[in-house]
């Protein structure tokens, strides 16, 4: 549906470079990376936007790089909501509508009473919440019935319980065959909506792929520190071992690259027990140094008596429990399959 090839734009102090993806039609496609990585200049390259330095869009199969915005079939929605302040809440969303070659009456009054707009149609965007401006740019690029609908950021000013409502609407007209392509900071976003995802920083394409692959496989450390992998070492790889620097060594699969590597464990894969039966793989006796909050879990430090720091995620039932306190001794320990070893 989506292809870039070779695309670079230099704004000045920021240079988007050679990046190439796919998007597969009636993909949920996910863009995550640091703020200021390039993420929505992306957005607005696809949507026509932003004019590339080099390189080629296609969306369709078309070439669509010299297309104008309103004959791409592309709907955006900002994080920033950018609508018309001089036109009430209905007006903003049948701008789309004069340009269109589709009938949208029909699917207007659905968005209305679906998005809960009807109350607010005479109003201008002035006087609306965050969330309300957020649902009428929604409704906006819905409205023209897109091809493809681009979104950045589209949940974060909602409330939590709206917010689970349009995740699943997002979900359920991405099964009716739109091709949605979203930006987001929210990892749970992720995992839940995405079929595969692209993380950026610094304007580069760092990897692409199933979302769980990359979040459990990242491809090197910018990618495995931004999806959460806690644990990251330097080691020499032999043989099915992975020799730390301090002298502390992991078992990981036969399988696993040889040489001077990376090896990563995800602290969700890290179990925190009293005692191990002797010769279990990769178990570190410690003790708790510090408990972080981490939304509905904990993220538990443990100072091992092998000189590593292992982080661990816990659930704060757990924490509340009791379970781990700090300065309690543990065995923090993991499978040998779940070190990923790049």
């Amino acid at each position: 549906m989506i292809a870039l090839e070779g695309l670079s734009m230099d704004l000045g102090g920021f240079r988007l470079e050679s990046l190439s993806l796919r998007v597969a039609p009636g993909e949920f496609f996910m863009i995550v990376g640091p703020s200021g990585a390039g993420k929505t200049l992306l957005l607005e390259a696809v949507a026509g936007l932003r004019p590339l330095s080099s390189g080629r869009i296609l969306i369709a199969g078309k070439d669509v790089t010299a297309v104008p915005p309103e004959k791409r079939g592309v709907g955006i929605v900002y994080q920033d909501y950018a609508l018309f302040p001089h036109l009430t809440v209905e007006e903003n969303i049948r701008w789309g509508l004069r340009f269109s070659r589709k009938d949208g009456s029909g699917s207007v009054d659905r968005l209305v009473d679906l998005l809960r707009l009807r109350p607010l149609l005479r109003r201008s965007p002035g006087t609306l919440s965050g969330g309300e401006q957020q649902r009428t740019a929604l409704a906006r690029a819905l409205a023209v019935q897109p091809s493809v609908l681009l979104l950045d950021e589209p949940l974060s000013a909602l409330d939590p319980a709206f917010r689970e409502e349009l995740r699943d609407y997002l979900a359920e007209i991405n099964r009716e065959g739109m091709t949605l392509v979203m930006v987001t900071h929210d990892f749970g976003e992720v995992l839940s909506l995405g079929d595969r995802v692209a993380v950026v920083s610094e304007g580069s394409l760092q990897q692409t792929g199933n979302v769980r692959t990359v979040f459990r496989e990242p491809a090197n450390r910018t990618v495995a520190e931004f999806v959460g992998m806690k644990n990251i070492f330097e080691c020499e790889v032999r043989h099915g071992k992975a020799f730390l620097g301090n002298g502390a060594v992991l078992e990981v699969e036969e399988s696993s690259p040889a040489g001077t590597r990376l090896a990563g464990i995800r602290p969700e894969d890290v179990a925190l027990v009293r005692d191990v039966p002797d010769g279990t793989a990769n178990a570190f006796p410690g003790r708790i140094a510090s408990l972080v909050p981490r939304g509905m879990a904990f993220e538990v430090i443990v100072e091992t008596e092998a000189g590593i720091r292992l982080s661990a995620s816990v659930l704060s039932s757990v924490v509340a429990a009791g379970g781990v306190p700090v300065g309690g001794r543990c065995v923090a320990a993991a499978a040998p399959d779940s070190v990923h070893v790049f």
